[in-house]
């Protein structure tokens, strides 16, 4: 016994667990009389297993922390920014009537109406991190809605919804986009609702395809048989399987969602002035790129780095969800 008490030490030593764990871990096998054929490895529930993973990657924790800080700095805005976003200083431009450069006052310059470029950027967070979340959240719930229906009832119902997700594919996005934004007036709920609309079919084409593989197992089945609704088997056997894509999904969607808005803004059809947009400000500042490049610089940088945080993360769940992925 004492033979295999110390090979088992030594396996786990090798496997990682370091020699004090080892010996720890063989002396409580000892007092609770541990048998030779016990299980070796420890139970961890999926959350712990996805999050055991999520922590190697040292790009999605760099993308995570990203956008914890984004977060901070949306929520808590109005003490950080040191300006208001919308007042306009008679400091802030020269006597030519050019935006001024960094000083003490404008730690990042102005922008084309003497407004602090700092503050516009920080409160510019706030705008892009709503509209991406309440935005792809409404286009989550369509595309979970229409899927699940599609995949589990199948016949005219599938035929029905899925005809009409290839419709809505077949379009444009930005000129159809453009065209319901033009028509309703662009406004911040318009942008939101003009987004869920033209990206609620990559979602469920995904649900669709998962829900047709997930509807054959036994489990379902055997729902059926002791009598479940379809409305129980969908919501309470079928949609908690669907968490992982769904997780992935929402994060790199919502880099999607970013800049789809950012585009929008950028071409006068976003959030209106004087609420400050990422995209706006571009807009407003490519005029003087050349002899202001931080109009542009700067609101180009946040959102690349937001939507590369997004993606980052996206790419890190992918691979703990499913670590084949990391293979391929």
């Amino acid at each position: 016994m004492s033979d295999l008490r110390d090979e088992r030490a030594a396996a786990l030593a090798t496997a990682g667990l370091g020699s004090e764990a080892a010996t720890e871990v063989t002396a409580g096998d000892a007092a609770a009389g541990w048998a030779p054929d016990a299980p070796l490895i420890a139970h961890r529930t999926t959350w712990q297993e996805v999050w055991t993973r999520l922590r190697r990657d040292r790009f999605a924790l760099v993308g995570l922390a990203v956008i914890l800080l984004l977060v901070v700095v949306a929520v808590f805005a109005p003490w950080i920014a040191p300006h208001d976003p919308t007042a306009q200083f008679d400091e802030g431009l020269t006597m030519r009537g050019m935006p001024v450069g960094p000083s003490g006052q404008f730690p990042l310059g102005t922008d084309t109406l003497g407004r602090d470029l700092l503050s516009r950027l920080i409160y510019g967070a706030r705008v892009s991190l709503v509209i991406g979340v309440l935005a792809n959240g409404f286009a989550l719930v369509l595309g979970v809605v229409f899927g699940l229906t599609a995949g589990y009832f199948r016949g005219w119902v599938e035929t029905l919804l899925m005809r009409a997700t290839d419709v809505m594919m077949a379009f444009p996005i930005y000129l159809f986009a453009v065209a319901l934004v033009s028509v309703l007036r662009p406004s911040l709920g318009i942008l939101v609702l003009v987004i869920g609309i033209v990206y609620w079919t990559p979602m469920t084409r995904v649900i669709h395809g998962e829900v047709l593989s997930i509807r054959e197992k036994e489990f379902v089945d055997a729902a059926r048989l002791t009598g479940c609704t379809s409305v129980r088997i969908l919501y309470r056997h079928i949609l908690p399987h669907l968490v992982a894509p769904i997780i992935v999904y929402t994060s790199l969607g919502i880099a999607t969602t970013i800049l789809f808005e950012s585009t929008l803004s950028y071409i006068g059809l976003g959030v209106q002035p004087p609420t400050p947009s990422w995209g706006q400000m571009i807009s407003e500042g490519q005029a003087y790129y050349l002899s202001a490049p931080h109009l542009v610089l700067y609101p180009g940088l946040m959102i690349m780095i937001t939507v590369l945080a997004f993606n980052l993360v996206g790419d890190g769940l992918r691979d703990a969800f499913d670590p084949r992925q990391r293979r391929r």
